[in-house]
This record gives C-alpha cells, structure tokens and sequence, in this order.
C-alpha cells in the first residue's frame, strides 16, 4: 500500500481521543462554516447595499432630468447616504461582525480543537471518508500525490 491509501497524519485521530470528542469538535467546526457562509452573505448585502445607494443617486439624477427636482430631492435626501442601520452603513455592520462574533469563533474552534485533537482540522470529514470511499480504487484515494 502506498502513502496515498491511508490519510495524512492531520487527518487521523490522535490517540485517546473518543468518538464523543470528535464529533463535538466537528459540531463546533461545522458551526463555523456556517457562519462563514453568512459572512459571505454579509459581505454580498454589504456590495448591494453600497450597489443600492448609487443607484439611488442615479435615479435621482434622473428624475431631476426628467424635469422632477422636487421628487429627485426627496430620494437624495430621504435615502442616498442614508444609515442602514442606527448610525452604521453596511461597511460598519461587516466590521462589527468580523472583530467581533466572527472572530471570537474563529479563535474558539482553534482553541477547542488545539486543547481536544491537537489542532487537527476535518477529523470528522476525514473519518467520514474513510468509512465512504472504496479503499484501493482510482479516485478513490486518501489523500492527493502523483498517479505514478
């Protein structure tokens, strides 16, 4: 058997380390990629919030073109520039979000995972592969390397 036919070191349970534990530091790890992908969303409605106000803007060029000054003010004064949220844009709530809860977690799943499985990532996924994949077959290895 070659290297390529059992998991990396990284992806292998230290020894000692239970079933339970594995999966409570998966169950943390996969709280963290969901709130990765709602990062990802904020960060999307941070760029359509700032894509929203320009385009107010232009409308309200528009509407002044159109020759309706007092409705083309109105939109410049009661929505372009204007807070999305009590004193914040869309940038300040990301920021908030990112040195805030975002990072907390972030340092906490490496926390527990240093403290529990010697900072190993994915051993739950890396488990769950082993048990899935037809061991010895082609595009089915443990891990990457040359075909050769």
């Amino acid at each position: 058997m070659t290297d390529r036919d059992h998991p990396a070191p990284e992806h292998t349970r230290p020894d000692g380390v239970d079933d339970a534990t594995i999966e409570a530091v998966g169950k943390l790890s996969e709280a963290l990629e969901t709130v990765e992908q709602a990062r990802g969303h904020l960060y999307a409605f941070h760029q359509l919030m700032g894509r929203g106000d320009l385009q107010a803007g232009d409308a309200a060029d528009l509407l002044d073109a159109a020759g309706h000054p007092e409705l083309a003010q109105r939109v410049r004064t009661e929505m372009v520039g204007r807070n999305i949220a009590e004193g914040r844009w869309s940038f300040q709530l990301v920021e908030e979000f990112d040195d805030g809860y975002w990072s907390e977690l972030r340092a906490l799943d490496a926390d527990v995972r240093s403290k529990l499985v010697d900072g190993r990532r994915h051993l739950f996924e890396a488990e769950m592969k082993e048990e899935r994949r037809t061991h010895g077959r082609r595009g089915h290895e443990a891990r990457p390397g040359s075909n050769e």
